[in-house]
Formats: structure tokens, sequence, C-alpha cells
């Protein structure tokens, strides 16, 4: 393939309730999305996951921009393109910028699954038919109306739950959760916000049956997470500290985790999602896709990645409508009884709703 034209358009979604993590508040999220055609006039769509200030990653809703603007879409226009997987390597001379990368990136697949009539999964070597699902669960005003939620959630069929905790939020939240849902199947995210020094509050965690608890150290770290693994029970998933197959090589063998969280965006597009996936498979470190606060098309991606085979716990894929007023895809993303089905048509699956589209954009460039 070779991409003659390329659109980016920045988008402003308001969220049916705001998302709280010990790193801010989403109430609307901002995001770019990128059209891209090829020369026999094929379009796909990508997304981007970073937010409109560096609370994640150290990426933006404008260094995408400008990353793409200035960078990424130069070196791909009107370059002929095998196969995705060459588009890390034509990435290579661009440090880090995940996030760009994998927005523009994602786009070249669904085009590719296109023009080799296959769904995106099939493309990927998904085997799954449907994936399951759980729910990620903000930082509430009050445990009753986190616990509420829960079993909103729960009743819904969802497979899991994960809440996000922070310091002086955190034991006494899971305390009263188990207390209420002893068999619940949770997890807890504190999104880096605890040190070496929490180690016997965290250790408190191993009496409440988690399944794992997500990045509890530092967003670059595998050596203190490796020391807090050993001292734990609980399973540590790793999020943030996982930019790459290469860190995922190093704390797989440091025994920095049990778990590993993949993000498309975080770690700079599907050929790289893939290659950690198997690097896991093979050392059995079970891994899960966690979300973004995607719309549509990167919510799409997601469900595509997930039906690879090692992804052999729920996700944060939740259905559109559990974030959206009305979502950028036709048919929305649906979950049932905690699964969401696989698209078996070519591409990602799901049709770009160019009007809710347009209602939703803030400003458009086209390159060519």
């Amino acid at each position: 393939m070779k991409l003659e034209e390329i659109t980016l358009r920045h988008l402003k979604m308001p969220m049916k309730a705001p998302f709280t993590t010990s790193f801010g508040t989403v109430a609307e999220k901002e995001l770019l999305l990128i059209e891209a055609k090829d020369a026999s006039g094929v379009t796909g769509w990508g997304e981007t996951v970073a937010f409109v200030a560096p609370w994640y990653t150290e990426e933006t809703l404008q260094t995408t921009w400008h990353m793409l603007k200035d960078f990424l879409i130069p070196i791909l226009l009107h370059t002929e393109i095998r196969h995705p997987d060459e588009v890390s390597a034509l990435f290579a001379s661009i440090r880090r910028n995940c996030m760009a990368k994998a927005s523009i990136e994602g786009a070249v697949w669904d085009i590719y699954a296109q023009q080799t009539k296959q769904s995106l999964a099939q493309a990927l070597g998904g085997q799954k038919q449907r994936i399951e699902v759980g729910i990620s669960v903000g930082i509430q005003s009050s445990t009753a109306k986190l616990i509420e939620l829960i079993k909103e959630h729960m009743n819904s069929g969802y497979k899991r739950v994960k809440i996000k905790i922070k310091p002086g939020y955190d034991i006494e939240v899971v305390r009263a959760i188990r207390a209420e849902l002893p068999d619940l199947p949770l997890m807890i995210d504190a999104n880096s916000a605890y040190t070496l020094n929490d180690i016997n509050l965290l250790q408190q965690l191993d009496d409440y049956r988690l399944l794992m608890i997500e990045q509890p150290l530092a967003t670059d770290d595998i050596v203190d997470h490796a020391i807090l693994q050993r001292s734990l029970q609980t399973p540590v998933c790793l999020d943030e500290s996982i930019t790459s197959v290469e860190d995922a090589r190093k704390a797989i063998e440091l025994g920095s985790c049990g778990v590993i969280n993949i993000k498309i965006g975080r770690v700079g597009g599907l050929t790289e999602a893939k290659r950690i996936h198997d690097l896991c498979q093979k050392n059995n470190i079970p891994v899960w896709c966690g979300g973004m606060l995607e719309a549509g098309i990167g919510r799409a991606h997601n469900i595509a990645l997930t039906s690879l085979s090692n992804f052999v716990l729920p996700g944060d894929t939740a259905g559109s409508s559990h974030y959206w007023y009305e979502d950028i895809i036709t048919p929305e993303v649906k979950v049932i009884d905690g699964y969401i089905h696989v698209p078996q048509s070519v591409g990602i699956g799901y049709t770009p709703n160019q009007a809710i589209i347009n209602k939703l954009t803030m400003s458009t460039e086209v390159y060519r």
C-alpha cells in the first residue's frame, strides 16, 4: 500500500460521568482521529489516546498532533508499505512518542486488513470469537457509592472490577468491598501512587484475595517492582513501566511482575503489542488489554488485539454506552453477559459514524 492522503480531526466528546484516578479527573475526552487513504482508495482509521495533560505519560494531545504533522505523516506519505509491521521500523529514528506512532500505525493495520479481506483480529492472528470484559471504576465520593456502582456493573455481567486507589484511599476501601462482596473478582490500580516505603501497607492487601495490583510504584520502574513483588503474594501487574517488548523482557527476567497490561497506545502500536503478547505467552505471563477511555475506533482496535490467545484476563474494553452519550462508530460496542463478540467482517468491523464525527470535530487538517 501507499498512503496518499491523511486527515487529522480533533474531537471533544462529553462523558456520561467524570472518571477520577490518582492523577486527575476527566469529564470530557479530547482525541485525534486519523483517517488514512491509500492509492487504491481504501480508508483506514486510527485514534490517539493521549490526554490533554501529561498525566499518564509525557505525551499530550497537542504533542501527538505535532509528531504526526511534522514527523510521522511525512515519513509514511507516498511510502510503499507491504505489511504494517514495517511501520515501526520506519519510525525507529523517532524516540518514544508511542501514542502518536500507534494512532497512525492503527490506520495502516485497518487498510491492510481490508486489502487482504480479513478482519483486523484475523490479520493480527486472533483466534477468539468473543472476549471477556471487565470494568474500571474511578475514585468515588464515598465507599458506599463505589460499592453501589460495583454492584450495578456486576449485575450487568462484567467479569471483573478494577478500582482506583491512592494513599488514604486504599486499605479501608478494599476491606469494605470485600466485606460486602467476598467473591467479587477484584483488582486495584494505583497509577504509580506508592513507593517502597509503603511495602508494609501494600502487604496488607494480600489478605483480600485480589487478582492483581496494577502499577503501584513509579511509572518508569522495574527494579523496585521486583523487590515489591518478592514481598507480596498478590501478583503485581505492570502498566506504565512497559513501553516496548524490551521493557517486558527485562521485567520478566527481573521478576518484576506476574501480569502485564498491554495498551496499544502506550507501547507504540499493534505490532509491538503483539510482540509483547508473544513474549509473555512464551514465559507464561498472562496479559490483558487496558483502557484509555477510548472512543469507538480505539475500542475496536482493543477488541481485535484481545482476540489473541494469551489475553486470558478480562480487559477494560467496556461497551460504548458506559462512557458516551453517543459513540463515533456504527454499531456501537455492546457488552452481552460480560462478553463482546469479535467482529468477523473485514477491517475493524465497525463503521465510523461521519455525522457524529462531524458534530464533535473541533478542527481538521488534511495532508497529501
